[in-house]
């Protein structure tokens, strides 16, 4: 399903997942058992750039990292829900979005793998995953990017949404 230029005017809201979508879903691990993670530059670019435009942009993940949740903080990103269980995702993004108000149709949200589906099968929110999203979650999701986790999915979505809304540099 396509989606229109329209449907990108409406969002309001971004809400991504982190492994597989911020991060290429490769988890680096050191012999004193701490966790890396590599993140694109370009994505973090564009995430300063919604947020300094107004845009709401939020974490929902399972995932608990210290190094994760500080690289958030640096660029301003507030609502940063991480650590519940992987199945209990929906619960965390419910509660945001009941907690501030939200309305799902302005909400772009975009996951890769089936703890995500619960949320990107809501009818009114924007669904949207990287290329390399599993068989699952590409089947269900409006907008598939060209580009894979951590190489630039986010900065696609983000761009096409600000474009379309006469925010992006022309």
């Amino acid at each position: 399903m396509a989606v229109t230029q329209e449907r990108f005017r409406q969002i309001k809201t971004f809400i991504f997942d982190v492994d597989g979508v911020l991060t290429d879903g490769n988890v680096n691990l050191l012999a004193s058992g701490e966790r890396f993670r590599t993140v694109f530059i370009r994505d973090t670019y564009a995430i300063e750039q919604a947020i300094k435009a107004g845009f709401r942009v939020g974490i929902v993940s399972s995932s608990n990292a210290d190094g994760v949740r500080n690289w958030l903080a640096s660029m301003n990103v507030k609502d940063v829900l991480m650590g519940g269980p992987s199945d209990q995702k929906v619960n965390a993004f419910l509660g945001y979005i009941a907690r501030d108000g939200l309305n799902e149709s302005e909400i772009l949200y975009m996951g890769d793998d089936l703890p995500d589906y619960t949320i990107l099968s809501r009818a009114a929110v924007l669904s949207t995953c990287p290329a390399d999203a599993v068989d699952e979650i590409r089947s269900i999701c409006t907008y598939i990017s060209s580009k894979s986790g951590g190489r630039g999915a986010v900065r696609d979505v983000i761009e096409q949404v600000m474009k379309a809304q006469g925010k992006w540099f022309s």
